[in-house]
């Protein structure tokens, strides 16, 4: 994975999302122009960027948004990658047949190909994200996506709290991990839970990258919507967990983040975590608990 020797330019689109979605694919196509204009070769959205955030109702009605892949997002999306030769990760609510939609995340290959799809496995039910009564969890296990810059791998938003995910994603060989994100504060929320909380969230994600030695590249959409404030804090974690860049907040940014790609040679050299794994003795991880 390169377009520079053994660097690349990451571009993170943090944007606000409305109620057209047809203003909402030319705004996202807008900042990819951005994001490719200052370098960029690989480029992730945000979760669901196309719509609001849905999932804090329960309404049939929000079934109509899904969308077949091919279909209208996914080729605005490969038109630009193939027009300006990039890879783009973008977020699909995926309209699989009558009955049946996931929370998908496409792989778009420089040349417009569809180079892979990933649908979201841990699916939560929480208030204000209601991803149960829409989503199927998905079935496309956690793996890789062979690109013309490289293997990217992809989770989306709830995965990020969850280790075993990201692990496999790296045993298959991964490079960058992108997490396509929705993700925000209740707006009556105190500013110290605000600040426990997006911590939280940025830990658990830089463990991926320590554990795993890999860039990890979380999008978040930001703004106000209905009683969600989206917290924005897109950022890139290199293979020591450093952040290397972080978006604010409370506006729209289009980040392009430079990665030195031999830094997770060197740092797998230095923290071998997965040439020591005990793999004969995991067997219970596959086990609810194990009392």
């Amino acid at each position: 994975m390169a377009s520079n020797g053994n660097t690349i330019r990451v571009g993170l689109i943090q944007m606000s999302c409305g109620a057209d979605p047809a203003d909402n694919l030319e705004r996202a196509a807008a900042a990819v122009e951005e994001a490719v204009g200052r370098g960029a070769a690989i480029v992730c959205l945000p979760e669901l960027f196309r719509s609001l955030y849905f999932c804090q109702v329960e309404d049939p009605k929000c079934f109509d948004l899904a969308e077949p892949i091919p279909g209208p997002t996914s080729e605005r999306l490969a038109a630009l990658a193939a027009k300006h030769r990039i890879v783009i990760v973008g977020s699909i609510f995926e309209r699989r047949t009558e009955g049946i939609y996931h929370n998908t995340a496409v792989i778009l290959d420089t040349d417009g190909r569809l180079a892979g799809r990933y649908r979201k496995m841990h699916i939560p039910d929480d208030p204000r994200y209601y991803e149960k009564f829409y989503f199927t969890p998905g079935d496309l296990d956690f793996t890789t996506h062979q690109t013309q810059l490289g293997r990217v791998g992809a989770l989306i938003c709830w995965d990020q709290w969850f280790p075993e995910a990201a692990r496999l994603v790296a045993l298959a060989g991964a490079q960058m991990l992108f997490y396509p994100t929705a993700i925000g504060w209740e707006l009556n929320e105190v500013e110290t839970v605000r600040r426990r909380h997006y911590d939280a969230w940025q830990t658990v994600q830089r463990g991926h990258a320590i554990a795993n030695g890999l860039f990890v590249a979380a999008v978040n959409r930001v703004g106000v919507e209905d009683g969600l404030q989206f917290w924005g804090g897109s950022f890139v974690a290199d293979p020591l967990g450093e952040v290397i860049a972080c978006a604010p907040h409370d506006r729209e940014e289009t980040m392009v983040v430079e990665c030195d790609l031999s830094r997770i040679e060197e740092t797998r050299r230095n923290w071998p975590f997965l040439r020591d794994r005990r793999i004969d003795a995991y067997q219970d991880l596959t086990r609810r608990f194990r009392l």
